[in-house]
């Protein structure tokens, strides 16, 4: 695991596509309403919040191919788990924990200890963030026309 600088940020652009694929499959009610920004605008977006040292993102790379990531932002005092994804094909070895483990340190080191984490109603991923102490703290409801 390895973080990257701001002119990596397209080595993501495979993981997002994925992330947005899996999003479509397990969203109980918005299915095909993924991804909301196009992985182009958010490798952009992730490179200028890069620079600009208001997020971090690690890597996992297998064959110099990133095989998960896992973007972390602060707000003040607030920590946030902006993504934390793994490829299909590379989950179950791991891969999901270490990205945490890496987050949830990089917080500590910076003093934060309340921290926000937000996943798609339907995905799995919630009961991995439960594992780790994350609670519902409030639900957003969506209509959408």
């Amino acid at each position: 695991m390895r973080e990257i600088n701001p002119n990596e940020t397209e080595k993501l652009y495979d993981c997002l596509e994925a992330l947005a694929k899996h999003h479509n499959q397990v969203s109980v009610f918005f299915k095909g309403d993924y991804p909301q920004i196009p992985s182009e605008q958010k490798i952009v977006q992730f490179g200028k919040e890069l620079a600009e040292g208001r997020s971090r993102i690690a890597v996992i790379e297998n064959e110099h191919k990133v095989i998960g990531f896992c973007k972390i932002n602060t707000d003040g005092s607030r920590g946030i788990v902006e993504y934390l994804v793994v490829l299909d094909q590379e989950r179950g070895k791991g891969y999901g924990a270490a990205f945490m483990d890496w987050a949830l340190n990089a917080f500590r080191k910076l003093g934060i200890n309340e921290i926000d984490v937000k996943a798609v109603y339907g995905n799995e991923a919630i009961r991995f963030y439960e594992k780790y102490g994350f609670r519902e703290r409030s639900v957003i409801l969506t209509l959408k026309r």
